[in-house]
């Protein structure tokens, strides 16, 4: 790690020594201060701040004051010239004159003096003092941080919000160092929040939301309702012949290096931690507190309390994926003779263990967990896993129970994000370790799945790369624009992250301010227009002239999901080259395809239909070959084994061959 770690380091003192910042865990300088090879691996090794002393060589930072580090992180800047070593300072401080770095007498201040003051005293404060009490009274300190909250709201000018946003914060504070967190906690939290992306439409809890209107019932005109005619349900317009169509076509941009800095520490912990980890992240993350992050099979009826419509359509849907996928399995050998006495063979297996990730938040998903478990069961893998996002009670949904009953699951792991994707990569003492991981998820969920697969201690294959929710339709003429603008929404309501796109071919005006005015009227219908609203604003309609541009820009595309709304569609598809699965004509809403058709609707997304397929069932199985020589096959094709192995310089290949062929002899 450290030889890793250093091959991009540079120095240009005499001594070798490499110049090191020290910071904090809020980003904060603490000193300067030099690191050696030896340094850097003791203080690796040793997970503490250590540092090459010019004097004393070795520097195990606190070892006779007390001011020790725990060592967070080493990096280097962007010339290779300066490391710089992320720790947690303990006691009196960095420097040598008891202050919390080497940068002047100044202490901190702001929110990180009031920390540490905290810090203290709720170590040292006397009984019966203010600030002990707060410490002491959970109702007492509960209701300030209440107390203040509405003080704050009720706030009209600057000085007032200021005055009172300082309150709060100390309140809150204390509630934060009174449960041994700290700011950095909070500001990783902070981290991960502006990264996710949520499903929720945003709006507060109804006793909150009616108490504000009850005090600001005078002002409620001021407000706009949700329900207004919104301008930003309507697409851009673009012309195919726009110079910056690359621009155009771009999809949201995915946050992709900053994520995997936050999904790392997860998946390390899951790795190394087992249950224990899952169980905490379940508890951060989903908001509930679990004894066990697993139900295994058989899985008790009381789990699986359905309506008979809707365990009825699960059925049928469950059905047709599995007539379907049946028809894809490889039930024969492959077998070719490439040279007379050598015969090739090549034949399907099944990959043993597999897990499944079906995604929770606000949605159920009964769909994701067939779509994927049945394929499985299909291609015969011995042992499923499920792996789902508790809801606040600690249940799993009832469909998806239900699923992994008719699927013959092993279990289901209480868990969603990073964490679930961990334990099935890994295993940790509840959970089975997988050899493959299937299934969508949001951002968080993908770094992890490609975070773990390039892992060699994990041994973990993937389904593919997977990105947020798309369509592509291309219409014309002949399209009824309530059709297409239903498909168009269809897509748009999974996230603010989805993104439709509209091929207008050979349209007039009217006939594509009828599609517009269709998707407005329809989303303004929906409980989740909040969320289209956010999906519709960065989605865009093309107006092309001729059905081989429509193509091109939709191959150029790649859409997960691609709907024909044209004339003779089904006459189309050999114009179509990259898509994750294709809608042929009117009667094809996207939304079959998604539940209850017989083809699979997890996809590649994000312009990866040029090189993945969706799930199948060959996903679920791997392919082995196999080869049998008589002593006429090893004569015809000996001599040529022998030649190619001389030429790479691999003696040993050629020997295999050629001793054998001395015994023909």
């Amino acid at each position: 790690m450290t030889q890793l770690l250093l091959a991009v380091a540079k120095t240009d003192r005499p001594d070798g020594l490499y110049s090191t910042l020290v910071v904090d865990s809020r980003e904060r300088a603490l000193g300067f201060v030099y690191s050696s090879f030896e340094s850097v691996k003791a203080a690796i090794d040793s997970g503490t701040g250590v540092y090459q002393s010019r004097e004393r060589g070795l520097w195990f930072k606190g070892a006779s004051s007390g001011a020790t580090q725990d060592l967070l992180s080493i990096g280097i800047d962007c010339d290779g010239d300066c490391l710089k070593f992320q720790v947690i300072q303990k006691g009196s401080g960095f420097c040598h004159l008891n202050t919390p770095t080497c940068f002047g007498p100044t202490e901190f201040s702001g929110l990180s003096a009031l920390e540490s003051t905290l810090k203290s005293r709720m170590e040292n404060a006397p009984e019966g003092s203010y600030t002990k009490r707060l410490f002491t009274d959970s109702k007492l300190l509960s209701a300030k941080i209440l107390e203040e909250a509405e003080e704050l709201v009720d706030a009209k000018s600057k000085e007032e919000v200021s005055w009172e946003a300082a309150d709060l914060f100390y309140f809150a504070l204390a509630r934060i160092v009174k449960d041994g967190l700290s700011l950095s906690d909070i500001e990783r939290n902070l981290d991960l929040k502006a990264l996710k992306v949520s499903r929720r439409t945003g709006n507060a809890k109804p006793k909150y939301q009616e108490a504000v209107e009850a005090k600001e019932l005078k002002t409620k005109a001021d407000t706009t309702p949700a329900t207004s005619p919104p301008v930003d349900l309507v697409m851009q317009r673009y012309s195919s012949t726009s110079s910056d169509l690359d621009t155009v076509l771009q999809r949201p941009a995915q946050k992709s290096a900053d994520i995997m800095k936050l999904v790392k520490p997860i998946v390390e912990s899951v790795k190394t931690r087992g249950d224990a980890a899952l169980l905490e992240y379940t508890k951060m993350f989903d908001k509930v507190e679990l004894e066990s992050c697993v139900i295994s099979a058989p899985f008790p009826e009381e789990l699986m309390k359905l309506d008979a419509k809707v365990k009825e359509a699960i059925d049928l849907s469950i059905e047709n994926v599995r007539k379907f996928h049946a028809a894809q399995l490889q039930s024969t050998t492959v077998s070719v003779e490439t040279a007379p006495g050598v015969i090739c063979s090549r034949f399907a297996r099944p990959i043993e263990s597999v897990g499944l990730y079906i995604p929770g938040g606000t949605a159920v998903l009964p769909s994701t967990a067939l779509m994927l478990g049945v394929p499985a069961q299909v291609a015969g893998c011995e042992e499923i896993v499920f792996a789902s996002p508790p809801r606040k009670d600690g249940s799993i949904t009832p469909e998806v129970v239900y699923v992994a009953h008719k699927v013959g699951a092993k279990c289901i792991v209480l868990a969603g994000g990073a964490q679930a994707v961990a334990a099935m990569a890994y295993g940790t003492e509840s959970v089975p370790k997988t050899n493959k991981i299937m299934g969508p998820g949001n951002q968080f969920v993908t770094a992890a799945k490609m975070y773990v697969s390039n892992d060699t201690s994990a041994a973990i294959a993937i389904d593919m790369p997977a990105g947020p929710s798309e369509v592509l339709v291309i219409a014309d003429s002949t399209c009824n624009p309530a059709f297409v603008a239903a498909d168009l929404l269809s897509q748009a309501e999974h996230g603010v992250d989805s993104q439709v796109i509209l091929i207008a071919l050979a349209l007039t005006e009217e006939e594509l301010l009828a599609i517009e005015d269709e998707v407005k009227k329809q989303a303004l219908a929906l409980p989740r227009v909040d969320i289209v609203r956010g999906s519709i604003a960065h989605s865009i309609t093309l107006t092309v002239e001729t059905v081989t541009e429509a193509f091109e820009l939709s191959n150029r595309y790649a859409p997960e999901h691609l709907i024909l709304h044209i004339e003779k569609a089904s006459e189309r598809l050999d114009l179509v080259k990259n898509a994750g699965s294709v809608f042929v004509g009117q009667w094809s809403p996207e939304s079959c395809g998604d539940y209850s058709s017989g083809t699979n609707h997890t996809l590649p997304t994000y312009g990866y239909a040029k090189m993945y397929s969706g799930v199948n069932t060959g996903t679920y199985l791997k392919h082995i070959t196999s080869q049998e020589l008589t002593e006429e096959g090893l004569k015809n094709i000996g001599p040529a084994v022998m030649s190619l192995a001389s030429v790479e310089g691999l003696d040993a290949h050629g020997r295999a061959v050629g001793i054998r062929l001395a015994s023909l002899n």
